[in-house]
């Protein structure tokens, strides 16, 4: 065994990331800074003769600083020319959004308006298919699957390659873009201490009755005393091959993104790691937890693979 093997292994660079033109820059990195020069090199051109160095200076100084700023700035993944859009589209949208599919209507006439009329909420999903597809608003079909953890600090460092390295095939595998999500989820534990106080009168002896009454004990203090967290990952594969409203084009992209699902799920159990195609009814409910993050949606049990973390207080 050698346990000084690399973890690496080589996956393709992002296809949606530019192409560098010249100097490790994009394309759209060379246009801002060209005309952040050009702009520069024209005040200096029409006012070195009118103005003195130091105000020139100070001028010209924090304008070429903007620009090399917007040009190679990033923020939370984004450049930071799309991140100010963004942030400016942001604050422009509408804040006070109410369900309307066919519109907010218009007051009457004698109705006196004070302020804005809210606007409608427009979700990103369109409707959930009985087969677990999501139809987006935008177009296109999305998948969710839902998949376990593995204890990868537990294994040898062989195992670990092997793990990294099956991993990897399957990112190269890929023919499309797949998102990957973890997230936290509270569980409540009140129904499962519930049934064990129900069931522990039905055990044959007064023993395992006791031991099963400490254990429905104990869930309840646990989780009367600590705010129980579940950490759920979601694979998300979408198709946007289903643009418009024919019903034949979406059900084709709906196949096709529930066979890659499946593909993917039994890719990954070669990796150890359960992989579930949630249905409608799953789907719906995390689609209620994503967007209501704020919101109190306790799950009942864990899966046995879930990792169960703890957090102080209660929301």
């Amino acid at each position: 065994m050698n346990d000084a093997e690399p973890l690496v292994a080589r996956i393709p660079a992002d296809i949606a990331r530019p192409d560098k033109i010249a100097y490790g820059l994009t394309a759209r990195q060379l246009t801002v800074i060209a005309i952040t020069g050009a702009i520069a090199a024209g005040v200096y051109y029409l006012f070195h003769d009118l103005l003195p160095v130091v105000v020139t200076a100070a001028v010209l100084l924090p304008l070429m600083a903007t620009g090399l700023v917007v040009a190679l700035g990033r923020r939370d993944g984004l450049t930071f020319d799309r991140f100010v859009w963004a942030a400016l589209l942001f604050a422009r949208a509408p804040k006070r959004l109410v369900t309307a599919p066919n519109g907010v209507p218009e007051p009457p006439r004698w109705c006196r308006l004070r302020g804005k009329l809210p606007s409608p909420l427009r979700l990103p999903v369109r409707a959930i298919r009985t087969d677990g597809a999501l139809e987006l608003a935008e177009g296109g079909v999305a998948v969710l699957v839902e998949t376990s953890t593995v204890s990868f600090h537990l294994r040898t460092a062989a195992e670990q390659a092997a793990l990294v390295s099956a991993f990897g095939r399957w990112l190269n595998s890929l023919e499309a873009p797949v998102q990957i999500l973890t997230r936290t989820r509270p569980i409540d534990l009140s129904n499962l201490s519930g049934a064990l106080h129900q069931r522990a009168r039905r055990l044959p002896h007064p023993a395992l009755t006791d031991a099963a009454d400490e254990h429905a004990t104990f869930l309840a203090q646990l989780a009367a005393s600590q705010e129980l967290l579940a950490r759920q990952v979601l694979i998300v594969l979408r198709d946007h091959q289903a643009r418009g409203r024919r019903p034949v084009r979406r059900d084709a992209s709906a196949a096709i993104v529930l066979r890659r699902a499946g593909e993917a799920a039994r890719t990954l159990a070669g990796l150890g790691v359960i992989a579930n195609v949630l249905d409608a009814q799953a789907a719906h409910q995390v689609l209620t937890e994503c967007l209501d993050p704020g919101g109190w949606h306790p799950t009942g049990t864990a899966l046995p693979s879930a990792l169960i973390t703890t957090a102080e207080g209660r929301p």
